[in-house]
């Protein structure tokens, strides 16, 4: 049986800053917290095993529900799948407090993230250490979440709209700096966290944010902006690192979207309101501007365009845009 990660890493056998920077520790860490993810999860370790970059552990986080603490580790011993161990998060509860949780108990010179209803490409870390090697100035490695359809690809949500479902196909052509990573599907190094802290446990989602009651969300974007000003170094976007992200069949209702729609509206406008612009970066919403004038010159007459051929599609999509760039635009001014 292969040794355990921590133990490898103090005998030398895994090293750290010191090491080859082809062949950096990695540390993956997954959070969750209800029972009905279970199946998804083992879904997901098994794409992490099947990855082409083997120098990694994963550390699964749970809390709330001790049935799935207990089931993920039986699954594991019966996988004899090494390095992932599954830690009980007692609280506080939270994306953003588990995450935490999992960052100080991590061996590894990179941390990478991922949602516990994706799944990883065999790549996937591969490409990640490949784009931190490639360049000491980078400090956060980032990439397209694919959307995975319960019932099948649908056509009447924009591309540009796909972050209402936590994915990404609204594509950066290529490689490029980015204001922030994508919270789906990000990394690190470890220094970020050693010299900026930890993720804000005020923000991202908890019990309360997905039933409504709590909007704050984007902790991934608040903690990116950190780094950036703080440290100096860049954060990338590499079309490669993908992953697929799983899209349910309530998150294309009416309600989910209203709802995911003024929890990001609210979110970025509390971000600029505590940030202004402070950040030695052009503008901390530029990014959202950019979508907006995107949504504004490209996709709006497209859709219009759209009515004399397939006029049931064009009116469904006129009626997803349409609103929430009024909403978005009313909430970031």
């Amino acid at each position: 049986m292969q040794e355990p990660f921590s133990s490898m890493l103090s005998k030398g056998g895994i090293k750290g800053k010191s090491m080859n920077a082809t062949n950096p520790p990695l540390s993956i860490v997954v959070a969750s917290y209800t029972i009905e993810r279970f199946d998804d999860l083992t879904e997901l370790l098994d794409s992490l095993q099947a990855q082409t970059y083997r120098n990694f552990e994963t550390l699964v986080v749970t809390e709330r529900s001790t049935e799935l603490y207990n089931r993920l580790r039986a699954y594991i011993e019966e996988k004899a799948y090494p390095n992932t161990p599954v830690l009980f998060n007692p609280g506080p509860w939270g994306l953003s407090s588990s995450r935490n949780f999992g960052i100080e108990r991590a061996n590894g010179e990179i941390i990478v993230f991922i949602d516990d209803d994706a799944l990883a490409l065999p790549d996937w870390l591969e490409e990640i250490v490949k784009t931190y090697s490639n360049d000491e100035s980078v400090i956060g490695v980032t990439g397209p979440a694919l959307p995975l359809w319960e019932d099948g690809p649908i056509d009447w949500l924009p591309e540009e709209f796909y972050w209402i479902i936590s994915c990404m196909s609204y594509k950066w052509a290529d490689k490029g700096e980015v204001r922030n990573v994508w919270g789906t599907n990000m990394s690190f190094r470890r220094e970020a966290f050693d010299q900026c802290g930890i993720f804000s446990p005020h923000l991202g989602l908890n019990e309360d944010s997905e039933s409504g009651r709590h909007g704050l969300v984007n902790e991934e974007t608040e903690f990116s902006i950190r780094v950036r000003d703080k440290t100096g170094l860049r954060i990338v976007y590499n079309p490669n690192m993908r992953i697929k992200h799983r899209v349910y069949r309530y998150r294309l209702s009416r309600q989910f979207i209203s709802r995911r729609a003024y929890q990001e509206g609210y979110s970025k406008a509390m971000l600029k309101k505590l940030r202004g612009n402070s950040s030695e970066h052009s503008s901390v919403l530029a990014t959202e501007y950019s979508l907006l004038r995107r949504i504004f010159v490209k996709l709006l007459p497209s859709i219009l365009k759209g009515f004399f051929k397939n006029p049931i599609i064009s009116w469904r999509k006129l009626q997803v845009t349409f609103p929430q760039y009024l909403f978005r635009v009313s909430q970031m001014l």
